[in-house]
């Protein structure tokens, strides 16, 4: 889901916690190292997040969250802060030649490129999360 996070919405923050979790309390972020990934460029993104990003001229960045159920990737367009909200279990990782990841949920999708070492420390650990939590997690 592709939500406008900007403005305060407890309803719209139940909805974001119902799909990936609450974010991770202080002390647990602090045991875990950080629940961020460091800056990220986007290359590539669906159309829908790229007509959010060719509203203005700044560079096309963004951040990832962990949460327990899943991920936020949040990037700002204008003023405006949004989020593509993916649950463990929508969430495909690809990773391509030359240091790019492909993160898709549905039909929205970014390509992500780093050569830096920060950035594959942080994907190789979403990508443990994701598989600890579909090994734990049985299908209804």
């Amino acid at each position: 889901m592709l939500v406008n996070v900007s403005y305060k919405n407890p309803d719209l923050e139940k909805e974001i916690d119902a799909e990936v979790g609450q974010a991770y309390s202080l002390m647990k972020r602090i045991k875990m190292g950080g629940n961020g990934s460091p800056k990220l460029w986007v290359n590539e993104c669906s159309k829908e997040i790229d007509e959010l990003f060719s509203l203005d001229h700044n560079n096309n960045t963004c951040n990832i969250e962990l949460r327990p159920r899943g991920i936020t990737i949040r990037f700002r367009s204008l003023l405006e802060t949004f989020a593509l909200v993916i649950p463990y279990y929508k969430l495909s990782i690809y990773k391509g030649s030359s240091f790019e990841y492909s993160v898709y949920r549905d039909q929205h999708f970014m390509k992500i490129k780093s050569d830096q070492e920060p950035v594959q420390v942080f994907f190789r650990e979403l990508i443990k999360k994701k598989a600890n939590y579909s090994r734990f997690v049985t299908p209804e």
